[in-house]
């Protein structure tokens, strides 16, 4: 846990600096992918924008970040722009340049939420005879899995030079929560929402090039739901539903212990041979 002297490294990763009528960002080395930035803080980072700006109202129902090209590291520059606001609901566009040229848009979807009947139709997935899981290794693996704790229930990260079959499903079953433990909100909850190896390394068993094309998380919680959440881990549940064509979709939902749905989310993915 950290101090209350010490800036958390994902803090640290999302912090803006207002810049006018923008943001100025620094990707951080703790959140490193194989090529620039974990794309989850990216997106963290652009949720962070909106969130930060005088006018916005409401809380993130929905975001979606498209990949525009790889983000470099150093500096970058956060442009939000107020589309729309309606009588519950605003909207935001969001860019992400670098040297004036654009690696990641993204638009934003926040709402004030009202009291209202609720319910889940989504099932908390069975962990029944699945144990307590394995950590995740952190060796030979970009620096950014570093900064979560994954405990792996089913889809175990199993890569080999040599394997010629492939997995029976793409189904992954963990638990995770941010490494050191920090408190749950909308920013650490997209994170975590693209804290999942591509589809295509669980089902050939072997790391392709591979990266997100576009990403977006659905909000079924609001800001005190997840404060009261705390620290504690998720548990995601990610698979795939087809490959085809240097393409794929990838989907998840991220739940607390108690069974309660956090997000939702979806992202296609490029992935080479």
């Amino acid at each position: 846990m950290t101090t209350a002297n010490t800036m958390h490294p994902f803090d640290e990763a999302i912090q803006l600096t207002p810049q006018g009528d923008h943001y100025r960002g620094q990707t951080s080395a703790k959140y490193a992918n194989m090529v620039g930035p974990f794309g989850g803080v990216t997106a963290a980072t652009l949720l962070r924008a909106v969130m930060d700006h005088p006018k916005c109202q409401g809380e993130p129902l929905a975001l979606t970040v498209n990949f525009a090209a790889p983000v470099a590291d150093g500096a970058f520059d956060l442009v939000p722009k107020l589309i729309r606001t309606n009588r519950s609901t605003q909207h935001w566009s969001m860019e992400l340049l670098q040297n004036d040229q654009i690696a990641a848009t993204a638009t934003a979807l926040f709402a004030t939420r009202r009291e209202t009947w609720s319910a889940t139709e989504a099932q908390f997935p069975d962990l029944s005879n699945l144990g307590e899981g394995v950590a995740m290794p952190a060796t030979g693996l970009p620096v950014w899995v570093n900064r979560y704790d994954v405990r792996t229930l089913r889809g175990h990260l199993g890569l080999s030079a040599t394997a010629q079959e492939t997995a029976s499903d793409t189904v992954t079953q963990q638990w995770i929560r941010d490494e050191p433990p920090r408190v749950m909100d909308f920013c650490s909850l997209t994170a975590i929402a693209d804290a999942f190896f591509p589809r295509i390394f669980i089902k050939r068993k072997q790391a392709v090039p591979a990266g997100t094309v576009s990403l977006t998380v659905y909000f079924h919680a609001d800001a005190a739901t997840l404060t009261a959440h705390g620290t504690q881990p998720v548990l995601g549940y990610a698979r795939a539903n087809r490959f085809y064509n240097n393409y794929f979709d990838q989907i998840a939902e991220l739940w607390t212990p108690d069974g309660a749905l956090l997000a939702t989310t979806t992202q296609v993915v490029y992935y080479k041979e």
